[in-house]
């Protein structure tokens, strides 16, 4: 059976293809147009998959849309009519939205692509995402959790799934919240008032949370109250999402909180009022925390399950998932690599294979990678039409080589074969550096990926000396598989790990296992005998403001604008200039000397 799930018009559209009951492709249209976050109907996403299986439209058996249209413009139309008067400023727009391509999906489906509109079906949002989260972990029972912003009307939900050895699925959502009482939307309210993009810059609240304190954490739980049932209620007049689009935030938010920052002014941490901002993020930091932890708590106790899948774009805190682990109760937690809208896509194909149509549980391949592949032809295309030195080597060469220029202190655009589905690059599309020193993340912040300098940069270690540098609890590997986690780099690694370990003594870490990404665990032990140290810098292959890199010539125009080194796809090797930082060969010699003494 040939099942085409689709994601669409919110952010994040995609497309992924399930050929009995495995996924085959899958890809963010962001990807394809390079419009970033992209929300518009995939067809590019779509024509990729169906070109990369070799089909046509009409072979599919079905194309699953990842929520009910209809049910969300109830939602729309219902919390419009509530909010009148305040709403009727807002009330134009979304009905004008609404009634556009939003509700009549079907036929915008049928029409792109042939398909009668009989093999055309719905999920509800938060089942994609639950089948997103269950059906694609190694695990046949679990509890689950999802949370976002909202979907139709669902902002968070819990049950339960179960892959029965006859065979047959379960998903079994039990309870919901409704909008506009919003775990995702109280955090993208926070976004918005310290002056960040809603939808899109979440992590840097995260991230800014690390250089705050939590001294608001009585005015946040003012706007976000507990109730008896262990659920949440937010206190709607500090809110104005729900009546208009001109802002999130209400005037009372603004007399509680204080004013808030101008998008276009920068965060100086050694002003009282950057503090004030960053005191502000981590206090609503600590309030999801505590939120998720006591509500997954309270499921870990109602289902005495030991395994806990998240889904939905709450799920992408990772300081929020290590504390779930860590005190929830759950022995394992799974997040899937795109937790958010684009792997709804995905949720919505299996969800409808498992479910709707009852055919037999399969395992699916534990990995990302499931979007285009690079071809490092094409950059020796390139590089010779433009004049430049390039090298094709072999594998072992390859990699010794690229060891070379990290331990130099050179940083390193890798392509490797087929593009991760989410948001972090996790192997295939990254830019590596030696995670040594603190000018190295200076420098990949100022010149190479143009963005804010309190932004915190994620290691790769293998699964192998994991334990070794990071504190990592039972089931953490698991959880950093996907950087998923946020977890304390040890003190006496925080000096030779200064690039990746963020103010507070953090890491975002992704633990990486050979069969996973194997080339890049190899290049992490190449690295390690030169350094001592077998764990990298690992960001995702892009620039501020634009998506992560698809093909080889995204890779290498990326590569020509900004001050990556070395660009490596498949096997070809080009190189722009050595790194300035003069130091390098000291930092590593004095990892080494660091790693021989421990030793001891």
């Amino acid at each position: 059976m040939k099942i085409l799930g689709v994601s669409a018009h919110y952010h994040d559209s995609a497309a992924a293809l399930v050929i009995d009951g495995v996924p085959v492709c899958a890809v963010q249209e962001e990807r394809l147009s390079r419009r970033k976050g992209d929300a518009s109907f995939p067809l590019s996403a779509i024509q990729w998959c169906l070109d990369h299986a070799c089909l046509e439209p009409d072979a599919l058996d079905a194309v699953v849309y990842y929520e009910r249209p209809m049910l969300k413009f109830e939602r729309i139309l219902t919390c419009a009519l509530r909010a009148f008067p305040h709403s009727w400023r807002a009330f134009p727009k979304a009905m004008q939205n609404s009634l556009g391509e939003r509700v009549w999906v079907r036929g915008i489906i049928s029409s792109h692509l042939g398909v009668p509109s009989s093999r055309i079906l719905f999920t509800e949002h938060h089942q994609s995402h639950a089948a997103a989260a269950f059906l694609t972990a190694p695990t046949r029972r679990a509890a689950i959790l999802t949370t976002d912003g909202v979907g139709e009307w669902a902002t968070l939900a819990v049950g339960h799934g179960e892959r029965k050895p006859d065979g047959n699925t379960e998903i079994t959502l039990l309870r919901e919240i409704r909008f506009p009482h919003s775990l995702g939307m109280l955090y993208s309210t926070f976004t918005a008032y310290l002056g960040f993009a809603v939808n899109e810059d979440e992590y840097k609240v995260m991230g800014l949370a690390g250089y705050g304190r939590p001294t608001m954490v009585d005015q946040v739980r003012r706007v976000i109250r507990r109730t008896p049932d262990g659920a949440f209620t937010l206190d709607l007049g500090y809110f104005e999402f729900h009546t208009t689009t001109e802002r999130s935030y209400s005037d009372r938010f603004v007399e509680l909180f204080g004013p808030p920052r101008n998008s276009y002014e920068p965060i100086d941490l050694e002003t009282a009022e950057g503090q004030r901002f960053a005191d502000c993020a981590a206090s609503v930091q600590r309030v999801l925390e505590d939120t998720l932890v006591d509500i997954a708590r309270t499921l870990h106790q109602e289902t005495g399950l030991t395994d806990l899948c998240l889904g939905g774009g709450v799920a992408l805190n990772g300081v929020a998932n290590t504390r779930i682990l860590a005190e929830s109760g759950f022995e394992r937690v799974f997040v899937p690599s795109a937790p958010g809208d684009a792997g709804c896509a995905l949720g919505a194909a299996l969800y409808a294979d498992r479910i709707h149509f009852h055919n037999p549980d399969r395992d699916v391949p534990d990995h990302p990678f499931w979007g285009p592949p690079a071809d490092g032809v094409e950059l020796a295309r390139l590089a010779r039409e433009d004049g430049h030195r390039f090298e094709e080597l072999d594998d072992s060469t390859l990699i010794e080589q690229t060891a070379d220029d990290l331990a130099a202190g050179r940083v390193v655009g890798w392509m490797d074969g087929a593009l991760e589905l989410g948001p972090r690059a996790l192997g295939h599309r990254s830019i590596l550096a030696a995670p040594h020193a603190v000018a190295m993340r200076d420098r990949l912040n100022r010149d190479i990926k143009f963005r804010e300098e309190f932004r915190p940069f994620a290691p790769a270690v293998s699964i192998e000396a994991a334990d070794r540098y990071f504190e990592l609890p039972p089931g953490g590997a698991r959880l950093a598989r996907f950087m998923s986690g946020v977890f304390p780099v040890r003190k006496e690694w925080r000096q030779r790990l200064a690039a990746v370990t963020h103010v507070d003594g953090t890491a975002r870490v992704q633990v990486l296992e050979h069969d996973m990404a194997p080339r890049l665990h190899t290049l992490l032990e190449a690295y390690g005998r030169r350094s001592g140290i077998p764990v990298l810098l690992n960001t995702s292959f892009n620039l501020a403001g634009e998506p992560i890199v698809n093909r080889v010539v995204e890779g290498y125009t990326t590569f020509r604008r900004s001050g990556i080194d070395v660009l490596v796809a498949g096997q070809t090797r080009l190189t722009k200039r050595a790194s300035p930082l003069a130091n390098a060969k000291e930092e590593v010699t004095c990892s080494r000397s660091v790693e021989r003494s421990s030793a001891r």
